[in-house]
């Protein structure tokens, strides 16, 4: 009988297993899993579970965590992932600082910095920021492993072992497949920038660009964010946190790089190249799903299905990232969540974007008269209007300017959503209004997650 989580047994679909038996190691956390648990959940056969084990032992992403009883016969061997065996950068380029961090495989922050850095002072700048922090992390988290006589400039990182990359998010529109920049709001020179090929010539290593916003929500569903509404908090886990398309998912290479389907590690979005005789990886095309483990959530073998979100992002900017069945939404450019620069007010003040009336606009400009109320009432017109045109289950809010005053947002946002679902009946009850847990931080860990998520089969959708 086939697991909920659909593995395959395919030579065509071996990243995507291996992706389930990752996924289910990493979750499992120190106490571990055994393979006939893995082959259970998985619905890969016995045989197949054993393959995949073998290899990432081989590689050093699994290891013994020791054994444990059975119902009959000698005492099972419990895996465990190696949270050490991969790590990668996450920055997040605000309009007016930047701030990076160096996660592991689990997703634990093992070192962080934090500086000034405005997008209006030039690429060549910015560029020169983004590198000094991802060099200083990588000397300081993994400074260890760096080869003797590599640390020179633009190879420290290169020379990382087990570093898989780096992902950089930062205000929109973008296009997240080419990694190019489009007209930032209020910065429009960096049209047309190929911020993550001047990246990778720079700092040798796989680069993911994408939107601030798409990286926090990826982040939040990876960390079992969404869910199903009326579900209730304390989500029931299980299955294989990955509800996988066809190729949905990556895999590992160790030496020659990877397999399935091309020479070399090979990405949609550049992540998880191959990287000589260090980790090289594939990225499918299939959607990754999210395995409920947050409140909220409910997770039947294979995840919140059908759970959705939006990430609300108010900071120096206003902006949405929307997750529909634990994968990020971002329409067929990309381009999806450009949620601040929804006209709510015709001839209203202009906004940076060059229209008048924006949400990003109004709410801003009641941030800066210091009325937060109004600031929240605003925001929470926008997403009523989200909330009723994509009908999800939750909003979560985030952002410099709403830790500074989070439950007056909550509070406001929640207030205008009440009111609307008082208005339409029924018997759901409003939206709930939740801030997203990670703090100011949030952004840089799922910029990181742009690397390590693919790895997994989590966080992918259209």
């Amino acid at each position: 009988m086939r697991g909920a989580a659909g593995g395959a047994n395919l030579l065509a679909l071996r990243s995507h297993n291996t992706a389930l038996v990752l996924d289910l190691l990493r979750t499992a956390g120190g106490a571990g899993i055994s393979r006939l648990e893995l082959a259970e959940r998985t619905g890969l056969t016995p045989q197949a579970v054993s393959k995949i084990t073998a290899r990432l032992r081989g590689e050093g992403l699994a290891a013994e965590a020791g054994r444990r009883a059975s119902t009959g016969g000698k005492p099972r061997t419990v895996l465990r992932l190696v949270p050490g065996a991969g790590h990668a950068l996450g920055v997040h380029l605000d309009r007016d600082e930047l701030r990076a961090v160096l996660v592991d495989l689990d997703g634990m922050v093992v070192a962080e910095r934090r500086a000034p850095l405005g997008l209006g002072a030039g690429a060549e700048a910015v560029l020169e920021g983004v590198a000094r922090a991802a060099e200083d992390l990588a000397a300081q988290g993994l400074g260890h492993l760096v080869v003797e006589g590599a640390r020179v400039p633009g190879a420290a990182l290169a020379a990382a072992p087990t570093l898989l990359g780096l992902g950089v998010a930062l205000p929109g529109p973008l296009d997240h497949v080419r990694g190019v920049l489009h007209r930032i709001t209020g910065f429009p020179g960096w049209d047309g920038y190929p911020l993550r090929e001047a990246l990778e010539r720079r700092l040798g290593v796989p680069v993911v660009v994408d939107k601030d916003t798409n990286a926090a929500a990826l982040g939040l569903a990876v960390g079992g964010a969404g869910g199903q509404r009326g579900s209730g908090a304390g989500a029931e886990e299980g299955g294989a946190g990955c509800e996988g398309g066809s190729r949905a998912g990556a895999e590992w290479g160790g030496g020659a790089g990877v397999e399935a389907g091309s020479a070399g590690g090979e990405t949609g979005s550049g992540a998880g190249g191959q990287r000589g005789s260090g980790v090289g990886g594939q990225r499918g095309s299939g959607a990754g799903g999210q395995r409920g483990r947050g409140a909220g959530a409910e997770a039947g073998g294979a995840g919140a299905r059908g759970g959705s979100f939006a990430y609300l992002h108010l900071g120096t900017g206003l902006g949405a990232g929307l997750v529909f069945g634990g994968g990020v939404h971002r329409g067929a450019r990309t381009g999806a969540g450009e949620f601040g620069h929804q006209v709510v007010q015709l001839d209203g003040p202009p906004c940076t974007c060059g229209a008048r009336g924006c949400i990003e606009a109004l709410c801003l400009a009641a941030v800066a008269r210091g009325d937060l109320a109004e600031a929240a009432r605003v925001l929470g017109t926008g997403a009523a209007n989200l909330a009723g045109l994509l009908d999800i289950d939750l909003v979560l809010l985030g952002g410099r300017t709403v830790a500074a005053a989070p439950e007056a947002f909550v509070h406001g946002v929640g207030a205008v959503l009440d009111a609307r679902a008082r208005r339409e009946g029924g018997h759901d009850g409003a939206v709930p209004v939740r801030l997203a847990p990670g703090g100011t931080r949030g952004v840089a860990e799922g910029a990181a997650q742009l690397l390590l998520a693919p790895l997994f089969g989590r966080g992918e959708g259209g």
